[in-house]
């Protein structure tokens, strides 16, 4: 039987280190020649995962000045030397018919092609990876659209091909409620459906439209059912590992080899909670106060707070890619920030999306090269756009 891409990797990454499958950390590259600026501009930065739009929709901004609170803007985005990000297409889950989260998802869809036509000067509009790179080459910001939640399709496949018409390019299968075709990880309430046989419709029609199936917030059920459906690798737009932060919303070791065998991404969620097992105990009494948009005695308040919390180290985010790069290959992973969703709640030297640069010297810290690197950064994320899209090309051609 042909070895799987996780396979090949693995056996590449023992035949340089010359023993065990899967090396405690990666085998360092040549010397590095790169300054990290330079190491940038030769790289695809790309975030899989920020909630900006759903930060404007509780208070509009100009996306292009630098504020002082929130994680993403334009000259943010620049400072971070960020090539593409992924704005998720977001509102609260909900059980049953959800007419009025599809027409939420149109509406939050013009509002992104709104905020990238008035500065377009800096964003342009992007639905596939060689946009991407069109974009890097036009020293422009592309911008993705991600849905998150299953439910904003209402149950209806002619909303899917909807959505990824106007610019979808993955859906998260479900956020923090079960679905009827899909369970979450976020809903302890009632009996988890898994994926239903509409579920495995829905996973075979994003193959179909060439949509990256994402498993972030799903139950475990749940992804390891759309993991044998899906005939195109799957991803993890923002999850982290559940063998170093036992947040349910973390993948498994299994789970990382299962999509690395499939060609597939883990990208990391930077979200403390979800990071840092210590953070989570001892923030638990945190009422999430710090909202970009809140008055500013209660920011104050909330930050005075955060700050007592303690940020988490920048190492533990760095201990989560490595970990993946470990178990999956490095391959398979990915930055999935959730920036702009998180409260602010964010390790340190990692606060806003300015400061991506920040993960390169820990990287070769660990022995991770130039290479390696860019890979994390975003080749990663462009290859398995490519396989994504290459898959459904290959299908409309046989039609």
């Amino acid at each position: 039987m042909p070895w799987t891409r996780r396979q090949w990797t693995l056996a590449a990454l023992a035949a340089t280190a010359g023993c065990s499958e899967t090396p405690q950390s990666p085998t360092p590259e040549a010397p590095e020649t790169l300054s990290a600026d330079e190491l940038l501009a030769r790289s695809y930065v790309i975030d899989l995962h920020c909630d900006t739009p759903w930060r404007k929709q509780s208070a509009p901004f100009d996306l292009g000045a630098n504020h002082p609170r929130g994680q993403v803007d334009i000259p943010k985005m620049r400072a971070g030397g960020v090539s593409a990000v992924f704005f998720a297409v977001f509102n609260y889950g909900a059980r049953g018919a959800t007419p009025e989260k599809y027409q939420d998802a149109l509406s939050i869809i013009d509002s992104i092609k709104a905020d990238v036509a008035s500065h377009a000067d800096d964003l342009t509009l992007a639905l596939s990876a060689d946009d991407i790179e069109a974009a890097k080459a036009a020293d422009k910001i592309a911008i993705l659209m991600g849905i998150e939640g299953g439910h904003m399709i209402d149950s209806n496949l002619d909303n899917l091909r909807h959505l990824y018409e106007l610019g979808g390019r993955y859906m998260t299968l479900t956020h923090s409620v079960h679905l009827p075709w899909a369970g979450s990880s976020g809903d302890e309430a009632d009996e988890d459906p898994g994926l239903t046989e509409f579920g495995r419709e829905v996973v075979a029609e994003m193959n179909r439209l060439g949509m990256m199936v994402d498993l972030s917030h799903v139950s475990d059920k749940t992804f390891f059912g759309a993991l044998e459906t899906s005939a195109a690798p799957v991803i993890a737009s923002h999850s982290s590992c559940r063998a170093l932060a036992t947040h349910p919303r973390n993948v498994t070791d299994d789970m990382i080899r299962r999509v690395a065998d499939g060609g597939g991404v883990v990208h990391i969620n930077f979200y403390n909670s979800f990071i840092d097992d210590e953070y989570r105990s001892r923030s638990r009494d945190y009422e999430d106060g710090a909202d970009p948009e809140t008055p500013a005695e209660e920011w104050d308040a909330a930050m005075r707070k955060l700050h007592a919390l303690g940020r988490t180290p920048l190492s533990v985010l760095i201990d989560h890619i490595e970990h993946v790069a470990n178990v999956g290959g490095i391959e398979h992973v990915g930055l999935g920030s959730d920036f702009d969703g998180v409260n602010e709640e964010l390790p340190e030297a990692m606060e806003d999306i300015s400061k991506i640069p920040n993960l390169i010297p820990g990287l070769r810290d660990r022995g991770f090269g130039d290479d390696a690197i860019s890979k994390i950064l975003g080749g990663n994320t462009l290859r398995v756009m490519r396989e994504v899209e290459a898959h459904a090309n290959a299908r409309e051609e046989s039609a």
